[in-house]
């Protein structure tokens, strides 16, 4: 288990024991890519801070994420079975206690961003910029995109790529921005809102690729998108193009990360890469 691993555990175990606390413990230590906290950490490398510093508020983020991903699976919504490999949390608990297992987790991050080792002004933006990208103006905003489009015959492309900047986007500015916060460095945080808008698109891209090309064991959850008949960027782009638009918005990415004066984005650099090659 790595030293974040073992630290976000920590903070869910400050929590009384019930089944609930089970529940999260059970959804936000069950594996995952952790794409989220690694871009923070990537970010804060590149400015010349340590990954330590960004601990609370990527638990807050990795939060956050963790109780989208427990709602969104819920019958009400995409109605999924599996979740990285395993039962999703209401298939293992009850659709109850995953409620409020998700409830649980987003009140949380609130209080874990908290305990970032920074200023005043800072903790109130970073709260700020989380209630923002993870709210009815952020992610919940393309969820609930999501859910009117399933009840349309088809979608556009303007559409759907409007609700992956909503609904998986806002998630993957919200750490670069943080980090951005945490180092001070307030005048590159356009350039991170554009960066990880960019990043949002381009990993729905690849997921909707890996959804046509990969079983659900290899992908570790169910491919509720093929059963639905959901509108994507394979089904509307064809297959090459939308490679093709994946290695577009990489190219886009890294020039735009060639603008800003950071010390060392190598580490940045070679996550997107891997985000972009991912095979589940």
């Amino acid at each position: 288990m790595s030293e974040f691993e073992r630290y976000l555990k920590e903070q869910i175990e400050e929590c009384a024991p019930s089944p609930v606390r089970d529940a999260m413990e059970y959804s936000l230590m069950n594996g995952g890519k952790r794409v989220r906290p690694q871009l923070l950490f990537d970010a804060l490398e590149a400015y010349g801070y340590k990954k330590e510093a960004g601990y609370p508020m990527a638990a807050a983020i990795e939060m956050i994420h963790t109780y989208s991903l427990i709602h969104d699976d819920l019958p009400a919504m995409d109605d999924d079975d599996l979740r990285r490999g395993r039962p999703s949390c209401h298939k293992a608990f009850d659709e109850a206690t995953a409620i409020l297992a998700g409830d649980g987790l987003l009140t949380r991050a609130f209080a874990q961003a908290l305990r970032s080792q920074t200023g005043s002004r800072q903790k109130v933006m970073l709260i700020e910029n989380l209630s923002k990208y993870a709210g009815a103006d952020g992610m919940i905003l393309g969820q609930s995109l999501d859910l009117q489009a399933e009840k349309r015959p088809s979608s556009t492309l303007e559409q759907i790529t409007q609700i992956d900047r909503y609904k998986t986007g806002q998630l993957l500015i919200l750490p670069l921005v943080s980090a951005a916060i945490l180092a001070g460095q307030m005048q590159d945080i356009p350039r991170w809102i554009t960066i990880g808008t960019d990043l949002g698109i381009q990993f729905q891209i690849v997921d909707d690729i890996l959804d046509i090309t990969s079983t659900e064991e290899e992908m570790g959850k169910s491919l509720s998108d093929q059963r639905n008949h959901k509108a994507t960027f394979v089904t509307l782009l064809g297959l090459e193009k939308a490679r093709r638009q994946v290695e577009a918005y990489t190219k886009e990415i890294e020039d735009l990360l060639a603008q800003m004066d950071l010390k060392d984005s190598s580490s940045l650099r070679r996550t997107i890469r891997t985000l972009q090659d991912r095979t589940n």
